[in-house]
């Protein structure tokens, strides 16, 4: 990692403890302002930890803009959960064969940039 990376890396981890901090809830009740806060602190821990070990700049570059994504979405939603992804059109797939494979590759293909570190369920 250069140094400029570094540098950028840690800029965007201490904005988004900024923002955990002076987070309020839509809903204006304490209790749901300070679940969020917690979950956008925990969720921030989390993901940069587990890209730590990140030496490729390419793999580096798709962490940071799958961040920003996500800072600028739960700021301008006003909600700190990422947004659910839905099927392509392609419907559901038995579960063997080459339609199951090429749905799941279809679904990894649509995968928006914002959710690239979130395993499939």
């Amino acid at each position: 990692m250069t140094a400029a990376t570094r540098k950028e890396v840690l800029t965007l981890y201490t904005r988004v403890l900024r923002i955990a901090r002076t987070w309020k809830a839509q809903s204006t009740l304490p209790q749901d302002t300070e679940s969020e806060k917690s979950y956008i602190t925990q969720e921030a821990r989390t993901l940069f930890r587990q890209n730590q070990q990140l030496t490729d700049q390419e793999s580096i570059k798709r962490c940071i803009e799958e961040c920003q994504a996500r800072i600028e979405i739960g700021l301008h939603y006003r909600n700190p959960y990422p947004k659910p992804t839905y099927l392509p059109p392609m419907g559901l797939a038995t579960q063997k064969g080459r339609k199951l494979r090429a749905q799941q590759r279809m679904r990894k293909q649509a995968k928006p940039v914002y959710l690239q570190s979130h395993d499939d369920t």
